[in-house]
């Protein structure tokens, strides 16, 4: 099997044809690669190269195995090549395991900015609630897990993205429900959309903290897998929702049919990016990699739409936790006062 360093040998005879100048070039004496030479072509079996007192000249099978030394070679510098950036985060593939409200926001500008640092990363996206994202991050099936999450797994590392307050979602059509702030507790029967508790643990007991704040326990008939499934629900008239401000932030108000109504809470909820610990990939370690330019980590504001698909400030902001690992928010976690059909 012809080496790679037969194959540097023989390029520089052959591109120089001259014994010392090809020497001089590798940096070597002339003996030991007029040795290396002789003993390829016993080897091949075959004359590479044509001597004489005036002049070197490259045979038909010296032309032929010209071609594939420099094939070989330049193959030999893109594997070194890859590797390198392989390792430095700049090639290979990224797999992001994401809840579904994280596609509007923070996700989007994430990739952006990923994509223009790594052009040459692939990234590929799974949408998985946070139970399955976290199965899958710990089974080696994606890089990074991107979640509504309050403590963190042993053997995981986390950055909080963001942490926010919720909101009513009300069928814009129910106008019994005012368009202010509202007593959560004056919409106690519902009927209510909820997220099952298996598919976000924490999301699901911090949606019950608001409603035991209020001094009642939800009757629950209608059951979602996501947020935007929530919504949608809503958007039918089906009942109403406790989901994020972020919900009425980037307008998930369905052509108007969903109105966002302010309740006084402690409750928050945080979204997350998880990796493995000690074995994240270069890639997964620049993606989570916090940009200054964002708001990411930073807390986000309560936040009202009104039926005209206006936006308000709310005077009530949630607490900033900065990045890094973070406990459970005012309040605590609490435990279910109601069993969700899940």
């Amino acid at each position: 099997m012809l080496e790679i360093r037969e194959a540097r040998y023989f390029l520089a005879v052959a591109e120089e044809l001259h014994f010392g100048r090809a020497a001089e070039r590798l940096h070597m004496s002339q003996p030991p690669l007029s040795q290396v030479i002789k003993s390829l072509e016993q080897r091949l079996g075959a004359q590479l190269l044509t001597r004489t007192t005036r002049a070197v000249a490259l045979t038909a099978a010296g032309e032929i195995l010209l071609q594939h030394c420099r094939r070989l070679i330049n193959l030999a510098e893109e594997a070194e090549s890859a590797t390198r950036d392989a390792a430095s985060g700049q090639l290979g593939q990224l797999r992001i395991g994401a809840v579904t409200s994280a596609f509007f926001d923070p996700l989007p500008g994430m990739l952006s900015r990923f994509r223009q640092r790594h052009p040459r990363v692939e990234v590929v996206l799974r949408e998985l609630d946070t139970h399955h994202a976290i199965r899958a991050l710990t089974d080696h099936a994606i890089d990074v897990a991107i979640v509504r999450l309050l403590g963190t797994p042993p053997g995981i590392a986390r950055r909080t993205l963001l942490e926010e307050q919720f909101v009513l979602a009300v069928p814009a059509t129910w106008d019994h429900i005012p368009t202010g702030t509202v007593n959560l507790a004056s919409v106690a029967r519902g009927p209510w959309v909820w997220l099952p508790r298996h598919i976000s643990p924490d999301y699901h007991d911090q949606v019950l903290t608001c409603c035991r704040e209020a001094g009642f326990a939800p009757v629950v008939t209608n059951t979602a897998d996501s947020i935007v499934s929530q919504l949608a629900m809503v958007a039918c008239d089906i009942g109403i929702a406790v989901v994020p401000t972020s919900s009425a932030e980037h307008a998930l108000n369905h052509q108007g049919r969903v109105r966002f109504v302010q309740f006084h809470s402690t409750a928050t909820i945080q979204l997350a990016a998880l990796w493995l610990e000690h074995t994240a990939s270069p890639a997964a370690a620049e993606f989570t990699t916090p940009h200054p330019s964002t708001r990411e980590g930073q807390s986000q504001p309560g936040f009202s739409v009104d039926r005209m698909g206006r936006g308000r400030q709310s005077p009530h902001p949630v607490v900033p936790d900065g990045f890094g690992r973070t406990g459970p928010p005012p309040g605590g976690p609490s435990r279910p006062l109601a069993r969700d059909g899940a």
